[in-house]
């Protein structure tokens, strides 16, 4: 591509590089410049402008930005992506449905490294997409690239993102009382809003006294895909109620704790097949917690490891919450 200042009476078919005021208007940047603008610029005192001209083998900047997108993304039904028109060098993709971004980083890596002027920017990986959300822009930032940088991006980058989408339709809440009052609903609002935005609705509530017996006899008949845990008082402990009633109930547990704050004591299990996540005092909140992390992966069928939950411990310092009990600050030493 040739860039730089011509004079006006070499400019035709020309890109214009900067947007300019014509005669009768302002003629954007990109433009294609035609006869009409010419005159028009001229009639405004314009002699010289600066223009982008495309050179044998080269892209213009849509047609670059729409073929690497296509590239990106060959199958968008599969993965659950839709890909915008073009324009400005710039295609943006989107969610078609709720479900949480994979991203293959080496992929993505040496797709952003094979030209300069050849970028995606993406949300982070396991970033919780809404439907139609953005996850991703691809601009190309010149009005023209070669077209083999163009294949050389294009080369291994199919599939480096895609949305995974939720794999229960239900799931059930089971929540203890300490006392003989009922909990406050605060709780299972905050979850039932976390599942209704992943397309997942809450069964009946459960309510049962803190005891293993009780609380394994629900794990048991709860009717959910997925059996969530919220007690009363907190697991502090991998022997504490909560995690024994999954074992009384014939299940396991998985993991305990996690270096995610808030968030640290949830603990990850398994009942006839089902997942059991238990869940730590702060899912009552609506605000970001380490449970959003695990519970967005479990629901979309991404398996969570031990060594996955530790690994969240990097960025895992998250917004205080006010309403806390304890803040982190107020419980310094």
């Amino acid at each position: 591509m040739k860039f730089g200042p011509v004079p006006l009476n070499e400019a035709l078919g020309a890109i214009l590089a900067h947007s300019l005021q014509g005669a009768s208007g302002k003629i954007a940047k990109g433009t294609e410049l035609a006869r009409a603008d010419l005159a028009d610029l001229a009639a405004a005192g314009h002699s010289e402008l600066t223009v982008a001209r495309l050179e044998a083998g080269d892209m213009h900047e849509d047609a670059a930005a729409a073929a690497l997108a296509n590239a990106l993304v060959p199958d968008p039904e599969e993965q659950g992506i839709r890909i915008s028109g073009a324009g400005t060098g710039r295609v943006n993709l989107y969610a078609v449905q709720a479900g949480l971004v994979r991203l293959d980083r080496a992929r993505l890596d040496a797709f952003n490294a094979v030209d300069p002027m050849i970028t995606i920017a993406t949300v982070p990986d396991c970033h919780r997409a809404d439907a139609g959300g953005m996850l991703a822009t691809i601009k190309v930032i010149s009005y023209a690239v070669p077209e083999a940088a163009v294949q050389r991006a294009c080369t291994g980058a199919a599939g480096a993102i895609k949305v995974a989408l939720p794999v229960f339709s239900s799931a059930t809440l089971i929540e203890t009382r300490v006392s003989n009052d009922t909990p406050s609903d605060k709780g299972r609002a905050a979850m039932a809003g976390r599942l209704h935005r992943m397309g997942i609705p809450l069964s009946d509530r459960i309510v049962v006294p803190h005891r293993e017996a009780e609380l394994a006899a629900a794990i048991s008949d709860a009717a959910g895909d997925l059996v969530l845990i919220l007690t009363g008082s907190a697991t502090s402990d991998v022997m504490d109620v909560a995690p024994q009633a999954v074992r009384l109930a014939g299940g396991e547990v998985t993991s305990f704790g996690m270096p995610v704050d808030p968030g640290n004591l949830l603990f990850l299990g398994m009942h006839q097949g089902r997942p059991v996540i238990g869940l730590p005092g702060c899912a009552r909140s609506p605000a970001l917690n380490g449970a959003d992390w695990v519970l967005e992966r479990v629901i979309c069928g991404i398996p969570v490891t031990a060594q996955d939950i530790a690994a969240m411990g990097v960025g895992g310092l998250l917004k205080e919450i006010p309403t806390r009990p304890m803040p982190r600050r107020d419980a310094e030493g």
